[in-house]
């Protein structure tokens, strides 16, 4: 059969719009409202005009009827009620703090991959205690103090503070130190709202000094978490007052201001604090509390942060005590990744620079200390670690691995020291770290035991490997390395710790045989004087992991050492907890049908009924949970991957389409799940339905790399679709679904634009590839309703401009627009499909088939009508060609003939569409025999 050229009908959709609008009627009455409740009276006076009508409002009505939607609405409109009573005042508050939220967001430049210190907070403090006497040191203040504060100076003030009269508060606990520190910070938050900025200078002074203090050594690491609250409490209050002085008189300042943006006043106030830190005679509290308030450079030049930074790490260099160094280079990097996360160069000069007073740690000095506090070398070295681990992870957020082989050197130049070794394992992916597993075991080895213990390193080498998997021909070996030293462990503590990790990592990559040898050995270590009994979060994560990787109840229960395992839970509430927690992994897998429908029904409306406000985030957390605790319920993973895209949708309503860094990661976040919860899902038509509902989302919220994975996800699971699928227990083909989906899918990709590095139209030629290859059934049509479909699609993407968009994405009529290239592959596309369509009309030319035919050329017929220019002599004779078939055979529906007839001819009757005239009357109609 001979090509046909494709062209299509250039359209107007404001003017059709335009056409297609009800006419507006004027209201009569000035106080008619259409939702105003309708009372209809009864008149004992005779029938009048309409203009005397008026009683149909009456009050005295005997019988009235009710508006539906007034009664719904409750007679009241809910906009213009919430327009009501929105108070100003709250309302302008609500603006301002949301301002102050958005700016405090938007200044942070690292990603929500990064572990922030928040995070390590508390481990620190419960980690590192002590039973020891604390001292503290406390200003007194001496009568007659507020006096002489109004004749002094600045600078004389803080004299006051080093040099006056302080009282030192001996023999205090743990408990009672953390309390001193509080109170301190509150009078610092105190001193601060009554205005005496002063003071609150005065008090975070008086708390750095305490960093220079060793003498309960093993309580330092808490001690630094406590006193660094106050400086970041300090040098939050410093920076917004002064960007409040900024907001005075020009309402708010952008997100990216620069100094030329702050008036003179704000710059004054900035420059007297740095004076004044300035002038703090003590190395330690100086730097502290100017690295406090280091964002506070952004007021004052652009390169403030950039030459404030060298010179605060080349200030830590004076800092004798290399324990109290490796802190301040830790709080200097955490000030770092929050004012120039980009500034790696001074992370690494930190880093640098304390490994260059490596050996200072076994220097007399500090020996001599720790005799003296009969403190042992490998505690001493432990105290290192939360430092090192935060100055590490600054430096390997988001670097390269080139990176982790320069980390690795440099740790071999140092003899393998195992502190740092213990670090560096800790703040690398977990990706390069299992990649060069053996290279780790083979330093770990090397390593002198005394410092800090192998099994320590070999831990933290199995929390990485239980992220990530090393390389296949290495995973016995390593497993062999590790338990070689994890066996020889004789505090069964240290072992129990060790154990738990790698247990995970065997589950991962072994067998049953495998995990039993493990169990064993656990076994064996455990219970000698019931070690077991101080161990049980322990025992429980193991069998936490255990289940997790063997779903198999038989193969479980068939390992000879699973069962002694259970037995050492004999503290009766652990047991209960273990052994729900083995029916939930292994009875809930056995539910029947019915019941698993109604319990995921029951859960759908819980989900549904759970709201965190505006805290998405924590949103976004309650739905991760709850995927983990359903996974084996599909219709909760359905209902939940929908509510994660609502939540993505909502997101988007709060910012207006506008994201920010943050809720631009946040967006991300929630196409993230969607993307890794739609494959663990059986129903293949729900897996398809969510991809494109997803891409969709993506889409709106800009995330356009990740809508085209959603839509190539959906287009390559189309050849997986069944000719049978179960629907409600019955077994129904599943073309007429797969229709349904083809159609939805098509008026999506009319608004995905082209990947720059993909060809033209590369989702549509997948598609059309895909829909080619498809096993349809003999006796169906629906390939070609499809192919119709694609040609309607096509016909819509040659357009100027398409009838609808997405916010803030450029389809491809702004792409390309109009490019001729452009139209010219469309159209070659177009030939192909109406060649397919035309060729299997041909093949229904058999006696059986002629209906068939007869329906099928109508409905090419009707397309050609809507979206083909057919000014174009050979397309307008291919819909002569086409009416006739359809009549050839007698099968045609007169009624339905004479209907599409007079749509042509009222057509006709408008400007642009004067051709239609001499369509009709090559259009005959035949009466049906």
């Amino acid at each position: 059969m001979a090509a046909f050229p494709w062209h299509a009908r250039s359209r107007n959709y404001t003017s059709e719009f335009e056409s297609c609008r009800l006419e507006a009627v004027p209201v009569e009455f000035g106080d008619y409202h259409p939702l105003k409740p309708i009372t209809v009276t009864e008149s004992k006076t005779k029938k009048m005009g309409r203009k005397g009508s008026t009683s149909s409002t009456s009050s005295s009505s005997s019988s009235s009827m009710i508006d539906p939607l007034s009664s719904v609405l409750d007679g009241t409109d809910p906009l213009s009620l919430f327009a009501a009573t929105a108070d100003p005042v709250t309302t302008a508050a609500n603006t301002d703090s949301t301002r102050k939220k958005r700016d405090k967001d938007d200044s942070l430049a690292v990603g929500s991959d990064f572990e922030p210190w928040s995070s390590k907070r508390g481990e620190i403090l419960a980690r590192y205690t002590t039973t020891e006497k604390l001292s503290i040191v406390r200003k007194a203040m001496m009568p007659g103090s507020a006096v002489s504060e109004k004749v002094r100076t600045r600078l004389e003030e803080l004299d006051d503070l080093e040099e006056g009269s302080q009282k030192e508060l001996l023999n205090l606990t743990q408990q009672d130190y953390m309390n001193r520190i509080e109170d301190l910070n509150q009078s610092l938050k105190d001193a601060w709202a009554s205005d005496q900025k002063v003071k609150a200078l005065k008090i975070v002074i008086q708390c750095s000094k305490l960093l220079s203090d060793t003498t309960v050594i093993q309580f330092y690491p808490s001690k630094f978490v406590l006193i660094t609250d106050i400086l970041d409490t300090f040098g939050k209050l410093v920076y917004e007052r002064i960007l409040s002085m900024c907001l005075d008189n020009r309402g708010s300042l952008p997100d990216n201001f620069t100094p030329e943006s702050v008036n003179d006043t704000a710059k004054e106030t900035c420059l007297n604090w740095f004076f004044k830190i300035a002038s703090i005679r003590e190395l330690i509290p100086r730097f502290y509390v100017e690295a406090a308030i280091s964002k506070c450079n952004k007021f004052l030049s652009k390169t403030g942060i950039s030459e404030c930074l060298p010179r605060l790490t080349a200030m830590i260099r004076g800092i004798g005590d290399p324990l109290v160094a490796v802190y301040a280079r830790a709080y200097l990097c955490r000030v770092g990744m929050e004012v120039a996360p980009h500034r790696k160069e001074s992370l690494n000069k930190n880093f640098f620079d304390f490994l260059l007073t490596f050996k200072q740690m076994h220097g007399d000095t500090v020996q001599n200390q720790l005799v003296v506090q009969c403190v042992e070398i490998p505690l001493y070295l432990t105290l290192y670690s939360p430092a090192i681990d935060w100055i590490l992870q600054c430096i390997a957020y988001r670097a390269p691995e080139i990176l982790l082989t320069e980390m690795m050197e440099r740790c071999k130049k140092l003899g393998n020291n195992a502190l740092l070794l213990n670090s560096v394992m800790s703040a690398f992916r977990a990706e390069f770290i299992a990649a060069r597993s053996m290279d780790f075991i083979g330093m770990i080895k090397e390593c002198d035991e005394s410092g800090f213990p192998k099994h320590l390193l070999f831990r933290s080498l199995g929390l990485n490997l239980a992220m990530a998997d090393p390389p296949e021909c290495d995973r016995l070996q390593i497993l062999n390395e590790a338990w070689k030293v994890i066996t020889k462990l004789k505090n069964p503590q240290d072992y129990i710790n060790c154990a738990e990790v790698w247990v995970e990592y065997t589950c991962r990559h072994f067998t049953k045989r495998e995990v039993n040898t493990v169990l064993a050995d656990v076994i064996k270590h455990m219970t000698p004087d019931r070690a077991f009994e101080d161990a049980y979060p322990q025992l429980q994560s193991i069998i936490q992991k255990i289940i997790t990787y063997f779903h198999d109840f038989s193969v479980l229960f068939s390992a000879e050492k699973f069962l002694p395992f259970l037995d050492m839970f004999q503290k009766e509430s652990v047991r209960v907890e273990v052994c729900k927690c083995i029916m939930e992994a292994f009875i809930n897998a056995l539910t029947l049908e019915d019941e698993k429908r109604m319990l995921a029904s029951l859960i759908n409306g819980f989900i549904k009924m759970v709201s965190f406000g505006r805290d998405f985030e924590q949103q976004l957390s309650f739905y991760v949970e709850a995927r983990s605790m359903f996974c084996n319920l599909e219709p909760v993973l359905v209902q939940l991957v929908h509510s994660v895209n609502q939540l993505a949708m909502e997101t988007r309503k709060v910012m207006k389409g506008n994201h920010s860094r943050k809720t631009a990661a946040f967006v991300r976040a929630c196409v993230a799940f969607c993307f890794i919860t739609i494959p663990s899902l059986t129903s293949i038509f729900a897996r398809l339905n969510l991809y494109l509902n997803s891409g969709q989302v993506a889409l709106a919220n800009q995330c356009l790399s990740q809508a085209d994975a959603f839509f190539k996800a959906a287009v390559s699971l189309v050849p997986e679709v069944p000719k049978m699928i179960n629907i409600d227990g019955k077994m129904r083909p599943s073309e007429p679904f797969l229709l349904e989906f083809f159609c939805n899918f098509f008026s999506t990709l009319l608004i995905v634009p082209d990947h720059p590095e993909q060809g033209v139209l590369f989702l549509v030629r997948g598609l059309l590839n895909v829909i080619q290859d498809y096993m349809w059934e003999d006796n169906s049509d629906d390939k070609v309703r499809i192919y119709t479909n694609v040609l309607h699609l096509l016909s819509a993407m040659t357009q100027e401009t398409y009838i609808y968009h997405i916010d803030k994405v450029d389809s491809n009529d702004s792409l390309y627009g109009g490019d001729s290239k452009f139209l010219i592959e469309i159209n070659k596309l177009c030939e192909t499909v109406i060649a397919q369509i035309l060729d299997h009309l041909k093949t229904l030319g058999q006696e059986e088939t002629l209906k068939r035919q007869s329906q099928l050329a109508l409905y090419f017929f009707n397309s050609i009508l809507a979206h083909g220019d057919l000014r174009n002599n050979k397309l307008n004779q291919l819909s002569v060609n086409l009416w006739n078939l359809v009549q050839k055979h007698g099968f045609a529906d007169t009624k339905t003939m004479v209907k599409t007839l007079e749509y042509i001819k009222r057509q006709s009757k408008q400007p642009e569409m004067s051709h239609f005239t001499e369509l009709a009357l090559r259009l005959p109609l035949q009466s049906r025999t």
